[in-house]
């Protein structure tokens, strides 16, 4: 008997800690958007993941966001080589910090 209640509480202490962090309020939004479909999805399982942001972004989102990505990339090269080739040649009128003229 003693055993039950200690199993007890241990679920009564996880119940609320799931209930304290949010997991039952959208476990329970996710469900009753599930119920309210009017047609169901055949994968269940695929909706909740959906639903709760786990499914990921689309394969068509993700192949734009890849070229988007090289693109930027490409660029930040581009601009870093420009940098390095304007720093170069502000060097040959400025003088360096420690008076002399760079040559």
């Amino acid at each position: 008997m003693a055993q039950y209640r200690a199993s007890e509480s241990k679920r009564e202490q996880f119940r609320r800690y799931l209930e304290k962090s949010g997991v039952l309020d959208t476990l329970t939004s996710v469900l009753v958007a599930l119920y309210e479909e009017p047609e169901k999805p055949n994968n269940a399982l695929d909706f909740i993941k959906l639903h709760l942001g786990a499914a990921g972004p689309e394969p068509a989102d993700t192949e734009a966001l890849r070229t988007e990505l090289a693109d930027l990339q490409q660029k930040c090269s581009e601009l870093m080589e420009e940098n390095k080739e304007l720093r170069s040649r502000l060097m040959q009128y400025e003088p360096s910090p420690d008076g002399e003229a760079a040559e």
